[in-house]
This record gives structure tokens, C-alpha cells and sequence, in this order.
């Protein structure tokens, strides 16, 4: 009796430690070819994702096209920090203010906020992971942030997410979005068209870019202002050198014009809000403004005349 009770321990501590070693096998093959993975799409473009997927399963006929971040205009990539992420250049991936202030939201019982997951995120789920809340797929979103974060660079990064993201429905892509909404690729989009697709950004399938109203078209309205922010503010710094509007290679020193004469005064300081933009009222047409100088006043009272101030000879 007592040999039985004891194979019955044994076995059941044999069955623990192959399930243990097995778990552990499992969680080193899943960093293993996660880090593959990574590595893989670092190079190559993602050639499908799970959202991708869901559509063809649907019986959508999808549409995507990839184009280089250095020719897709500067922006579109401006119009996306502003809408999504206007910390992407200075982060680690996740936006701590973001994170904080979804979470204070969502203790309020008001739902959660759209800026808790930042570019980085919303890039490692759209690659790698599928559509829907959960926490465990949160935990896989934040696991992929953090190896795209360090095994990608931010022009990487904010290369696939604006060769991915969804633009409306069953189209994948801002070239996409553009040909769809304007008939043009993302090569020449201007101000206004690349703030509209931002807008369409977090509901591609509820939101139209071309002639949008209510939301859509305040909230485009709010991206397009917000746009010269982010290029003024230097927010897009990590991406120097992409976009078509990047700056032309330097002059040669036979070719570089002359240096201004040093008493030429510097130019102003760029002005700190969107407000300072409005150009002040000239002096001439404000009401209370002076354009003459004051005249002195005579005394026309006094009737002595004037003193004589010749001189005898």
C-alpha cells in the first residue's frame, strides 16, 4: 500500500516537472522566433498581418502598396505624431504621461482614451498581433513594442506604420489611402489631405478622408494646425533626412552663396504659439495710436511780443 502511494507521488511529481520543462521550452521558442521575427521584418516588409487576414477571410479584396519612407511626404509622417504620438521622437516606446492619464480615465469609470498606445504599440499590433482588447494581448503588444523599440530604428518604425496601418476599409497603407481618398500617391500629399488620413487613423472603418464632416473634419482641421507645430518644434528630429521634403545635400563651398555683411540684423525669433502668427495690427489704422508727434503749445493769452534777440553792432 505504501509503495503505491508513493509511485502516485512520483508520478505526479514527474508529470509537474515535464509540464514545468516543457513551459519553459515553450517561453524560450516564443522569445526565440519572436526575435526572428523582429528581425525579419526589420529588413523586409511585412508581406501580410493578421488584419489583413481577417479582411481576405471576409471576402474583402484588400489593397496596400509599400512606399519607402524617404518618398512619402514629410507630412504625412508629421500629420501622424501630431494625431497619434507627439513624444515618438524623445520615448522609449511607451508615453508615461499617456499611460497615466488612461489610467486615471479608466479608474473614473469613463472608458478608456484613445493616446495610451502611442506609435511603437499600435505598430508592434498592427505587424505582429491581431485586433481587439485583452489583457493578454496587451501584454504581447508590449512585449513587440519593447523589441521593435531597440532591434528597429524610429524611421523603421514609423516606416511600417504608415505602410500598414488601416486607411479605410480593407485598405491598408497611406499610398493606398491616398490613391483611394485623392487620387494620388503619398509622394505629394499636401497639408491638409495627409491631416485627414491622420484623422481617419483610429476608426478606418467608420471614417471617410475625402470631403469628411462633423469630427472627422474638425478633428483633420485640428492635425493640419498641429502639423506646422511639429515641424516648427523640431518633433520629427528622429526622422531627419526622409520624406520628400527632406533637405537637399549641401552646396559646394565654390557654389555657396557669400555670408551676409555682419551688420545685418538677425532675423526674429520664431514665435512660440499658433497665435503669434497673426500679424499685429499696423499703428496707423489703431485708434489710440500717434502719428504725429505732439505739437508745443503757444500762449496766444500773453500780449507782449517777442523779445528782440538782434545784437547791436
Amino acid at each position: 500500500m505504501a509503495r503505491a502511494k508513493t509511485r502516485k507521488q512520483a508520478s505526479r511529481r514527474s508529470l509537474g516537472s515535464r509540464l514545468f520543462g516543457w513551459a519553459i521550452k515553450l517561453f524560450f521558442l516564443f522569445v526565440l522566433l519572436s526575435l526572428l521575427w523582429v528581425l525579419l521584418y526589420r529588413f523586409v516588409p511585412p508581406p501580410i498581418t493578421f488584419t489583413m487576414m481577417g479582411d481576405i477571410l471576409s471576402g474583402r479584396s484588400i489593397t496596400k502598396n509599400w512606399v519607402p519612407l524617404e518618398e512619402i511626404d514629410r507630412d504625412m509622417a508629421r500629420a501622424a505624431i501630431a494625431a497619434e504620438d507627439s513624444k515618438f521622437c524623445s520615448h522609449n516606446g511607451f508615453d508615461q504621461d499617456a499611460i497615466a492619464a488612461a489610467m486615471r480615465r479608466n479608474a473614473e469609470g469613463r472608458g478608456g482614451i484613445r493616446g495610451g498606445a502611442t506609435i511603437s504599440p499600435q505598430t508592434a499590433k498592427n505587424a505582429f498581433l491581431w485586433q481587439g482588447g485583452g489583457y493578454f494581448r496587451k501584454g504581447l503588444e508590449a512585449w513587440f513594442t519593447l523589441l521593435i523599440e531597440n532591434l528597429w530604428s524610429k524611421q523603421r518604425i514609423m516606416e511600417v506604420y504608415l505602410n500598414i496601418a488601416e486607411t479605410g476599409i480593407a485598405t491598408y497603407g497611406v499610398d493606398a489611402g491616398a490613391r483611394r481618398y485623392f487620387g494620388k500617391d503619398a509622394t505629394a500629399l499636401s497639408r491638409q489631405e495627409a491631416a485627414r488620413i491622420a484623422a481617419v487613423l483610429p476608426q478606418p472603418k467608420k471614417r471617410e478622408a475625402k470631403a469628411p464632416s462633423g469630427f472627422t473634419r474638425r478633428y483633420g482641421n485640428s492635425i493640419t494646425r498641429r502639423i506646422g507645430i511639429v515641424a516648427r518644434d523640431g518633433l520629427d528630429t528622429c526622422l531627419q533626412g526622409t520624406g520628400t521634403d527632406a533637405p537637399e545635400p549641401a552646396t559646394p563651398k565654390s557654389n555657396r552663396p557669400r555670408p551676409k555683411p555682419a551688420d545685418t540684423p538677425p532675423p526674429p525669433p520664431p514665435p512660440e504659439r499658433i497665435e503669434d502668427y497673426i500679424e499685429p495690427v499696423p499703428a496707423e489704422v489703431q485708434p489710440d495710436a500717434e502719428v504725429d508727434p505732439p505739437r508745443p503749445q503757444v500762449d496766444t493769452e500773453s500780449s507782449d511780443p517777442p523779445a528782440d534777440r538782434s545784437v547791436e553792432p
